[in-house]
């Protein structure tokens, strides 16, 4: 820690409240204990005071360790460096909005009492065919973009 002197802030005090966690985790510490030293950990103003603490403890390394970044999971993305994921719901959501919009033109045809131009084929067909495209060229991937061998 940096000098006894200088005060602390409050992500000093998390860290060293943290550190006592681990501390009482590891069984060196008892509940009571570990109530004790976390209030003083919290009315502690200076590095000497919150150094204090953890004197008699040995040290976990965690002000050491820089905090980890977050690794984002391969479903989080949609899309990859190659291009777009396939989706397995993507079927499914372009069966739900042909659905919709089908069911719109029927009403609004049935409302009118004739056939009015098919427009839901604007929406239908261009999905379907990325879809249809993916699928095909995806089926033989082992889901990192290469081929499968047979």
């Amino acid at each position: 820690m940096p000098e006894p002197h200088l005060r602390a802030a409050d992500a000093d005090r998390a860290t060293v409240a943290t550190v006592l966690g681990q501390h009482m985790s590891a069984g060196r510490l008892t509940v009571d204990e570990y109530d004790e030293r976390l209030a003083r950990v919290y009315a502690a103003k200076t590095y000497g005071e919150l150094d204090q603490i953890t004197a008699d403890l040995p040290s976990t390394g965690l002000a050491a360790r820089p905090p980890a970044p977050p690794v984002a999971s391969p479903q989080a993305s949609p899309a990859r460096a190659g291009g777009w994921d396939h989706d397995p719901n993507s079927w499914r959501s372009w069966a739900t909005t042909s659905l919709i919009v089908l069911v719109i033109w029927a009403a609004t045809s049935l409302a009118t009492w004739e056939f009015l131009y098919f427009w839901p084929v604007w929406v239908i067909g261009p999905w379907g065919a990325v879809l249809l495209a993916q699928t095909v060229t995806r089926r033989g991937d082992d889901g990192d973009g290469r081929r499968r061998l047979p």
